[in-house]
């Protein structure tokens, strides 16, 4: 279509299709790289061969709340039914032993006061069950004082209407008032990416709030999920890092009035620290952000979660600004939420950085000594004293261990120590010009 409208060359679109043809298995192996939590925050993890099936029915709300809602109208729908059903089989065999079922003759004499008035099928108990638990009242059907059990299957009924009906509109409240549907509303970026920050590499991901209502005491977790292999040879499948979230309060605590960009540092004791450009693809990592507060309107405690996998973490990019000032007040471009910009940076780890920075500092360090040793090699004492060559190994301070000159003057001695600058000939006067 672009290529129609003359946007794009068709030697482009040609081209880019046969690189697709040609890579299928790359996108097929990054389909096939398993996740704990998908990006919409569900589990993806399946619980199989569970023999104790009955521990669900113990906690009955519970198993009811987390069922499918097809599967929660079917129960509601079939509890009152099944109710509805029961009392008219219990209010028609009542008729039926009463004898209120029985054609009686309008010529005749009125036989005796029945139990329910205008009962004369199964289908006329049915529409007097429905009537006694939902409360209708239609007025041609009603218990009379004949039969004192009618009274208690009227009062039983009743109770038990009132008890299904607060279940199945409790488990509606909660299945529509959960914590992950206010967690619809909140966005994480697609992508993580890892950039310098203060002369540090840094991992970044970017989260935002799509609605006015804030959330309250919003904190946020990070995890590492990766397979780990003990000194002892044992293999642990899911081993489970908390990561320190940047923060000056050095708590996960967050004010999510607009968006924010959530960081960690990648520095010695962060399970990010062996990481680099290279080894990132082949790590076999996941690292899981959850985000927790409370709903301000409702009070409601909720909870958001995503995750990235190595091949969504961009290495040396960072994220774009999208708040701007106008008019007075913060403006966010919500269409630069994920955008991300290259910048200059190392393929290598932190730790290698940091081993590099050392040998550096160690390189000038060793430098500056041996610059030391020359210029104290070079200063030396003129009588007899031999200048100190930067070959040796000598400290800079070994000069305090020789002896120092003395100096007669009339007839006195007096000590004198010696502050050589530098090598300049006009520096070095004789020590018999010093003088009271």
């Amino acid at each position: 279509m672009l290529a129609r409208k003359g946007l794009l060359p068709d030697g482009f679109l040609l081209t880019r299709l046969a690189e697709d043809q040609n890579q299928p298995n790359r996108s097929r192996a990054k389909c096939q790289r398993p996740r704990f939590i998908t990006k919409t925050g569900s589990c993806n993890v399946a619980h199989k061969n569970i023999r104790e099936q009955g521990r669900f029915l113990q906690d009955v709300f519970t198993t009811m709340v987390d069922l499918k809602w097809q599967h929660s109208l079917l129960i509601f729908t079939s509890a009152f039914l099944c109710s509805w059903m029961l009392f008219a089989m219990i209010w028609w065999l009542m008729a039926f032993a009463h004898g209120d079922l029985k054609p009686s003759d309008p010529d005749s004499d009125p036989g005796p006061v029945p139990c329910v008035t205008a009962i004369h099928s199964f289908t006329s108990a049915f529409l007097f069950s429905i009537e006694v638990q939902v409360t209708i009242g239609f007025g041609g059907r009603m218990v009379t004082e004949e039969c004192p059990a009618a009274i208690v299957v009227l009062i039983i009924q009743n109770i038990l209407g009132l008890i299904i009906n607060a279940v199945m509109l409790g488990c509606v409240f909660m299945k529509t008032a959960q914590a992950n549907r206010r967690a619809e509303t909140l966005i994480f970026s697609r992508n993580a990416v890892i950039a310098p920050r203060n002369g540090r590499p840094t991992f970044m991901f970017r989260l935002g709030d799509l609605r006015k209502s804030m959330i309250i005491s919003a904190t946020v977790q990070l995890q590492v999920i990766r397979r780990t292999v003990t000194a002892e040879g044992e293999v642990i499948p899911v081993c489970q890092l908390d990561i320190q979230v940047e923060n000056p309060l050095r708590s996960n605590g967050i004010f999510l009035v607009s968006p924010l960009i959530i960081s960690h540092t990648m520095e010695r004791g962060s399970p990010l620290y062996e990481l680099s450009a290279q080894s990132l693809a082949s790590e076999d990592l996941e690292i899981i952000v959850i985000l927790e507060g409370v709903v301000e309107t409702t009070g409601i405690t909720m909870q958001a979660r995503t995750s990235y996998i190595p091949e969504e973490i961009l290495w040396g990019r960072r994220f774009v600004s999208i708040i701007t000032e106008e008019d007075g007040r913060y403006c966010v471009n919500y269409s630069k939420f994920g955008n991300t910009v290259p910048v200059r940076m190392s393929s290598l780890s932190a730790k290698e950085l940091d081993q590099t920075k050392g040998v550096q500092d160690g390189g000038v360090e060793a430098n500056l000594q041996g610059w030391g040793l020359v210029r104290a090699g070079r200063g030396g004492f003129r009588r007899g004293a031999r200048a100190c060559s930067s070959s040796a190994p000598h400290p800079w301070y070994a000069q305090s261990e020789k002896p120092e000159p003395e100096v007669e003057l009339k007839g006195q001695k007096r000590t004198v120590r010696l502050e050589v600058i530098g090598p300049k000939a006009e520096e070095e006067e004789d020590l018999e010009d010093i003088s009271d």
